[in-house]
């Protein structure tokens, strides 16, 4: 599929400040927002809406955008290096989030699929904005596209540290909340400490899962030092894989044990079915498999995936807690045992790492990253969007028509994302993958053989 040029034209660069003065202060960042240390970048797709054309949401946004900034005042502020302690932090200072009026020549329905990852969507997003310095960049920046036909993107820059999947969603709600002129949806919990590392630390598990490096970070705020997201240098086949609500559920059956029942049954006593760790496994065994060209059996090949720790821990974090709560957890296993090994054994050991993430297990890996410096370390990371909501979210000028996220090169990193065809709890998701020509083709084998 060829690449569309959609002829965006930048039209207008600001600084969104806080709506009214909000308190100066540094914000902790705990261990688990250290390592992430950079942006993402969603969207957010919307037909034409005859109370809301394009000047009008514009503003519309830009005043919701700034109210919003004074619940998450963090947000108008700038990541920085603590001398004191060599610990990232976010200084509340004020100072604004970017927002960019931008232009297209063509009609939402001239870019055709939206699930589709079109390169070209960079530009319906802004990563940085040239009136500010290189280290004095805002933690976030919304970009409004507005189309030809009066439909119109919305694009969110953000800084990782800010803000996890769930967090985004709430403030999502809030944005919509407030736009519609009605009271946050939900005031968000600002206190980070409550993820903080104990004293003194204690590792309690192996953490098989994180990498110790062995090298400092580099001493920059602006520093972006995960090699695991870095982009993959060499060329890669991008393909999306469909599997519908009846392909799911049949996924599920062949989890089942020979004496299971139902589709939502469990294999053995402990491990739920779920619709998550059925497609995770099947997308591990086929990623795994088509690795390399001497497909060694003995070859281990490591999962990761991300479990949110709200509700894990004793006492569980309030669900509105904002910042990133998820860790990361993982299953290892030989290619041969991905291969001959019945589906539900990898159903079962893909849900056996997130029952691995107790509260001690959570508090461990917290305290690992207070003695160690590393990031998570496997063949392969599943990150789901798939059942996030971001397009359920009811704006004055409707939901979205989609959202997603801006996708990279990368091939380590498989996207799980929900389809836009199919909507409720039951629906499809799309399985994005990107990796060298060779690996795709055997890939796409797989993945239809394992289906059959």
């Amino acid at each position: 599929m060829e690449t569309l040029d959609l002829k965006v034209r930048i039209k207008e660069c600001s600084i969104v400040h806080p709506f009214q003065e909000t308190q100066k202060k540094c914000l902790f960042l705990t261990n688990i927002d250290q390592i992430l240390n950079f942006s993402v970048e969603t969207l957010h797709f919307f037909p034409p809406h005859n109370h809301f054309p394009p000047h009008v949401v514009i503003e519309k946004i830009k005043a919701t955008f700034s109210k919003l900034l004074v619940p998450y005042h963090f947000l108008a502020g700038r990541l920085k290096l603590s001398h004191e302690n060599g610990r990232l932090e976010i200084d509340c200072n004020g100072a604004g989030a970017g927002f960019v009026v931008a232009s297209s020549d063509i009609t939402l329905d001239e870019i055709g699929d939206l699930v589709y990852p079109n390169p070209a969507f960079q530009h319906l997003v802004s990563k940085s904005l040239d009136v500010f310095e290189p280290d004095d960049q805002p933690l976030v920046i919304v970009q409004v596209t507005s189309f030809k036909c009066g439909g119109f993107a919305m694009g969110f820059s953000m800084n990782h540290t800010t803000l996890d999947g769930l967090s985004f969603k709430m403030f999502l709600d809030n944005f919509a909340a407030l736009a519609d002129n009605k009271p946050l949806a939900v005031t968000p919990c600002h206190d980070r400490r409550l993820l903080a590392a104990r004293s003194p630390p204690r590792v309690t598990f192996p953490h098989h899962e994180l990498l110790k490096l062995h090298t400092p970070l580099p001493a920059s705020p602006d520093s972006s030092n995960i090699s695991v997201f870095k982009d993959t240098p060499q060329d890669l086949d991008f393909k999306i894989f469909k599997l519908t609500a009846a392909d799911i559920a049949t996924l599920k059956l062949t989890a089942q044990p020979a004496t299971g029942s139902g589709d939502e049954g469990h294999v053995g006593k402990k491990t739920r079915v779920s619709g998550f760790n059925v497609v995770t496994a099947h997308v591990w065994r086929c990623k795994a498999l088509s690795f390399d060209a001497e497909s060694n059996p003995e070859r281990s090949s490591t999962l990761l995936y991300a479990v949110d720790v709200r509700s894990r821990l004793v006492p569980p974090l309030p669900m509105s807690y904002c910042g990133n709560a998820v860790l990361t957890v993982y299953a290892t296993a030989k290619c041969k045992e991905l291969e001959n090994e019945p589906f539900s054994r990898v159903v079962e050991m893909v849900a056996e790492a997130a029952e691995r993430m107790t509260d001690e297990y959570a508090r461990s890996a917290i305290d690992w990253g207070e003695l160690y410096k590393g990031y998570p370390n496997g063949e392969l990371l599943v990150s789901s969007w798939w059942r996030l909501g971001f397009a359920e979210v009811e704006y004055p000028w409707g939901k979205p028509r989609y959202s997603c996220p801006v996708v990279c090169h990368r091939k380590e990193i498989i996207l799980l994302f929900p389809d836009m065809k199919e909507s409720g709890k039951n629906n499809g998701v799309n399985v994005l993958v990107a990796l060298p020509k060779k690996e795709m083709e055997k890939f796409q084998a797989l993945f239809k053989e394992f289906m059959a």
